[in-house]
């Protein structure tokens, strides 16, 4: 608490100062919260939606537009490169201000300088609902305002590749990331905001490291006394090896649909590279439904050695590490990029997945898995053809995503699929479309079905 009162984000209120809001006042509560992976490290949690006669201040307040990067999208940016770096907004929810005829809806009490035997004295800070929509806007106005004095590149940083707080981006070469984080970090301070500790290791050839404003470049042998592992974005990511890992530790929950569900739900995957396997928890979870089973009910004896076989497999993810970067060690100057998805369903459930093939100079090819998604199939009777063009539909999209993030120049993308049914459909130019079909084309992106016709692949 003295940390925020000390850095101006709280202020105390003068003792002759009037409610500048009609005499209303509005005092929220607060409490402390540790971090388990933080030892002595204590974080002040103050409560705007407590409750005061059926009231919450956050309910009167405008949650603000969705201003947040794709989480998807930032993270692919962070694998197109060898060289990367991650950085932080210090203390983002609290670097804007708040308007003073405002201030005292967000009054709180606290003890000075940590006296319990003094009466509470009052202090009022920002922070709500609006929070996150007012930094972003803020954070990407930064980036409009002084985009001419710092360079298009750190612009577009600060604009595309933060997901809320934290920044991820891969550059080619160590010098460049050193620059860019040096006009990014400038570029924030602008806006008074400060970037800070930003750090990287990339093929153990350098680190990139950033901190109390200290630009320092580190050799693998410094590297090596400071191993240690980041979290980006909630993705365990080891820094030394540059790869992508799960941290997965499931804990002990009971045997029912709703302990199920929290275990499946406790593996996060954005990107939806093990998307096959986290298919089986959700297949287990669905099964429940079917049968009926109230949350808290036990599992049957049948369902049960198919939940404990599923728990076993997920844990050996722990031993999977897949390469951050899409470009292998030693890899030429990049001559053609291509996109490949490939769709396919059956009737225990659909998806897709999508690869990205690179070839340098010298004709080497080089290909990753992007993304990959996967469905259990509805609990209504479904045909195989309608499950493969719902899974086509969801290629096309993941296409069109993919086209919009992925930083290539000339991508071409080809789609795959072995349902005839399918090709039919995209073939089909001349007759009306079945109902179910012609609401797979017109829900959500209406250019769905011309950029499947126009890109797909009919030689299958």
């Amino acid at each position: 608490m003295s940390d925020i009162i000390d850095k101006g984000y709280a202020e105390r209120v003068p003792t002759d100062d009037e409610p500048q809001t009609d005499g209303q006042r509005w005092y929220i509560p607060h409490h402390g919260v540790y971090h388990p992976k933080k030892p002595g490290k204590i974080r002040v949690v103050f409560d705007r939606s407590a409750e005061y006669h059926r009231e919450t201040l956050n309910s009167h307040l405008l949650q603000g537009p969705d201003l947040t990067n794709e989480l998807i999208g930032v993270l692919c940016h962070f694998r197109q490169e060898p060289i990367a770096f991650t950085c932080d907004i210090e203390a983002m929810f609290h670097q804007v201000g708040v308007d003073v005829k405002h201030r005292d809806y967000l009054r709180f009490l606290w003890y000075e300088n940590g006296n319990l035997d003094n009466e509470p004295t009052e202090y009022r800070l920002f922070g709500a609902t609006s929070s996150p929509g007012c930094v972003n806007f803020a954070l990407k106005t930064t980036a409009d305002l002084y985009e001419k004095d710092y360079g298009k590149d750190a612009a577009d940083f600060v604009r595309r590749d933060f997901y809320v707080y934290e920044g991820l981006k891969s550059v080619r070469e160590p010098s460049e990331a050193i620059n860019l984080i040096e006009s990014s970090r400038q570029l924030c301070q602008r806006g008074g905001l400060n970037c800070t500790s930003t750090y990287r290791t990339t093929r153990k050839s350098s680190i990139v490291f950033l901190q109390h404003n200290e630009l320092r470049t580190y050799k693998p042998s410094t590297f090596v006394a400071r191993t240690y592992q980041s979290s980006a974005c909630w993705v365990c990511n080891g820094v030394e090896s540059d790869t992508f890992q799960f941290r997965v530790q499931l804990k002990d929950k009971p045997l029912t649909r709703r302990g199920i569900l929290s275990t499946v739900s406790s593996v996060y995957d954005p990107l939806g590279l093990v998307s096959p396997l986290l298919l089986g928890g959700r297949h287990i979870l669905q099964e429940l439904c079917k049968d009926g089973a109230d949350w808290d009910d036990p599992i049957p004896e049948n369902t049960m050695i198919k939940w404990e076989k599923w728990r076993r497999d997920i844990l050996l993810l722990s031993s999977l590490k897949i390469p951050r970067c899409y470009k292998p060690n030693n890899f030429g100057k990049l001559k053609k990029a291509e996109l490949h998805h490939f769709s396919d369903a059956s009737h225990y459930g659909y998806g897709q997945c999508s690869y990205l093939r690179l070839i340098d100079d010298e004709d080497r090819v080089s290909s990753s898995l992007v993304m990959g998604k996967s469905r259990v199939v509805p609990t209504r009777p479904m045909t195989l053809p309608r499950l493969e063009l719902t899974a086509a539909v969801i290629s096309a999209r993941v296409g069109a995503f993919l086209r919009d993030n992925l930083q290539y120049e000339d991508v071409s993308h080809t789609y795959y699929t072995d349902s005839n049914a399918v090709l039919g459909y995209i073939n089909n130019e001349a007759k009306h479309f079945h109902i179910f079909v012609a609401n797979q084309w017109t829900s959500g992106d209406t250019s769905i079905p011309r950029q499947i016709q126009q890109t797909w692949l009919r030689e299958v």
